[in-house]
């Protein structure tokens, strides 16, 4: 590859950061100061790495003291941008409260003027209960306006007066107060951008695991642990399936393999227990090649907003993350060149992220043909493969889950959409590309169900999070280019 075509890869890459950071402050315009103050912490938090592996592409790399420095410093600036919209938010609120007293003053004026609900021609849910659900809104709360039927239940058109949170709140107690555990309310988003009450009868919650799915968790678990073994075994340059009798070879790459998956699913379920929501068990998706791809883990409880959502998403690609990210650099440093792996120099060219780190600990060494490395450098690698793969932006996936979280269903969508076209395209080169797109089109390409509060959406902090959790899948799943690689010193 000519130096031209790396140079245009690299203007392509540094126009899409560009285009991302653009974006966010178009979407932060309209929200006038408190929106500008949260798209800079989101720009100071991916700063550190984009300065990096921007840097890395031109040939020049930073090492852990310089890395060290940046992190501290965007930590700092993170911190004082924060206390900077907190300050903001307050004067936000004051003025708002301000304007929504003057606003529901005029509304209880016209009050009178308005004309009395309109009934639905047909609602399964019994008048008495009817009743005592319209009794649950006031004039501080939601103010409804129109009443339509909807499936099971009914939708409650209106005027939202107050924060959605606060709102949301008080109408469910008073649901709870009037009519106990037998229907659900939710705050959602109407087709056309207005907030609308939903209630539905419990018996449309989730419903918990049978035996034959809890049997199908067990015998796909089973079935993880036997290709763990077999991409130890293939590591090792053997194959396990016709050589069981060698299975204590492969078992202590297995067994760090495994100890990713569960620690991914660790993170799932301790952010699930401290809100109450309720998970099935892990389905396990066993792979020859890496061992496995994750696992599909549905939600058993209705969410109460998204904020609990984006948590128990973010938090499997967390933990299962740093334990590999920190199993691939206890690996470089301890590599040395009796260890146990000699890999060509190509298997660190797989991964920007996983390039940069090396070169950064191994130096000098990645300009040989083969590079001797310790074991937990393999398992950590695909520890940090199987939580990219996870961190797509598609359907139930992690990923999807966040865009979900943040930016709504309308992004999720659209982004499940283009993930799949990604894949399809990029299934000419790699063929597990095609694999995964099929996984995702036939278990996981819908959205997850819409919260409880679906108004309200998680703090900047998290957003800023899940920026930079994006961020690093592509940087994980992004390979080198052999001539770019060579130039900085990857290869021979």
């Amino acid at each position: 590859m000519s130096i031209t075509s790396e140079t245009s890869i690299v203007g392509l890459i540094v126009l899409a950061a560009f285009t991302i950071l653009g974006w966010g402050f178009y979407r932060a315009r309209p929200y006038g100061k408190l929106g500008v103050i949260a798209w800079l912490q989101s720009v100071v938090l991916m700063a550190p790495w984009l300065l990096f592996f921007g840097l890395f592409a031109t040939g020049i790399y930073i090492n852990i003291v310089g890395i060290l420095f940046l992190l501290v410093a965007s930590a700092v600036v993170y911190i004082f941008l924060g206390r900077q919209l907190r300050a903001a938010g307050q004067d936000a609120i004051l003025r708002s409260r301000a304007t929504e007293r003057l606003a529901n003053a005029t509304q209880d004026d016209q009050a009178s003027d308005v004309p009395p609900q309109l009934q639905p021609e047909a609602v399964s849910i019994a008048e008495e209960d009817l009743g005592a659900i319209r009794g649950i809104f006031g004039i501080d709360t939601f103010f409804a306006t129109e009443t339509i039927p909807y499936q099971e239940g009914i939708i409650f058109k209106g005027n939202l007066r107050g924060e959605p949170e606060a709102v949301f709140q008080k109408l469910s107690s008073n649901l709870h107060q009037q009519l106990g555990d037998r229907y659900r309310l939710f705050l959602v988003e109407n087709l056309d951008g207005r907030p609308v009450v939903i209630v539905l009868p419990s018996r449309n919650d989730p419903q918990p695991t049978n035996v034959a799915q809890t049997i199908l968790a067990v015998v796909l678990l089973i079935a993880t642990i036997a290709t763990c073994l077999e991409a130890g075994g293939i590591l090792l340059g053997f194959d396990f399936l016709t050589n069981i009798q060698r299975y204590q070879e492969p078992l202590p790459i297995a067994a760090g393999i495994l100890a990713v998956l569960l620690t991914h699913e660790l993170g799932h379920r301790l952010l699930a227990q401290r809100y109450q929501v309720r998970l099935s068990p892990p389905f396990f998706l066993p792979t020859l090649q890496i061992g496995a791809f994750g696992a599909i883990t549905r939600f058993q409880s209705i969410l109460p907003n998204r904020t609990v959502l984006f948590d128990v998403a973010f938090a499997g690609p967390a933990f299962g993350g740093i334990l590999s990210f920190t199993l691939l650099v206890l690996g470089l440093i301890l590599s040395r060149p009796e260890s146990l792996f000699q890999v060509p120099t190509e298997f660190f060219q797989g991964s920007i992220l996983v390039g940069t780190i090396a070169r950064v600990i191994l130096g000098s060494a990645l300009q040989q043909n083969v590079v001797a490395v310790h074991p937990l450098t393999v398992i950590g690698w695909l520890g940090l493969v199987i939580t990219a793969i996870n961190l797509m932006p598609a359907g139930q996936l992690d990923g999807g889950r966040i865009v979900q979280a943040i930016y709504g269903r309308k992004t999720a969508g659209r982004t499940t959409i283009a993930t799949l076209i990604v894949l399809a395209i990029a299934s000419f080169a790699n063929p597990l590309a095609l694999y995964w797109a099929v996984v995702i089109v036939f278990l996981q390409r819908d959205l997850e169900r819409p919260s409880q509060n679906e108004l309200s959406e998680p703090d900047d902090a998290r957003a800023a999070l899940g920026l930079l959790a994006l961020f690093l899948m592509v940087a994980t799943l992004l390979p080198l280019t052999p001539a770019l690689a060579g130039r900085l010193g990857i290869g021979g």
